[in-house]
């Protein structure tokens, strides 16, 4: 199975005093184990670098991108970018991102039904939040999850 992380997800699981960090770890832990394919994109980690630099410094932006060997990066495309930008216009929402609507257009591009995210924009827009549920149920025996 397939996961798209998003910046409130990595985050929470950087920050040990986020109220999402105890859940993020252990998610993470969970879809590491049971073998799911990880995916973010370029947007979402310019967006998530920025906000560990500001926060917390380059110390922990050092340590954050050493632990993304897991993951698989997607560029935006061009043509995402612009489904993402015409989606961004359209919505006409000053909490939803350029990132969250690219973010999105990815997904659908690649086939990801799930968000490793603690942003509600994902469910709005017709994504199933993960949670340990959902990575039990999806997880076939033969990868190490099945109970």
């Amino acid at each position: 199975m397939k996961a798209f992380t998003d910046t409130s997800a990595w985050i929470a699981l950087v920050d040990a005093n986020d109220i999402n960090h105890p859940l993020a770890s252990h998610l993470w832990k969970l879809l590491i184990s049971h073998g799911w394919s990880i995916f973010t994109t370029n947007y979402v980690l310019v967006e998530t670098i920025a906000i560990l630099q500001r926060r917390y410094g380059m110390s922990v932006v050092a340590t954050f991108l050493q632990g993304l060997a897991p993951v698989q990066i997607g560029w935006i495309s061009q043509e995402l970018h612009t489904r993402g930008l015409n989606r961004f216009l359209h919505e006409h929402r000053r909490r939803l991102s350029l990132v969250d609507c690219t973010s999105f257009e990815f997904m659908l591009h690649e086939g990801i039904d799930f968000a490793y995210a603690f942003d509600d924009h994902f469910r709005e827009f017709g994504f199933q939040l993960i949670r340990e549920h959902n990575i039990h149920a999806n997880t076939p025996p033969s990868s190490g999850g099945g109970l």
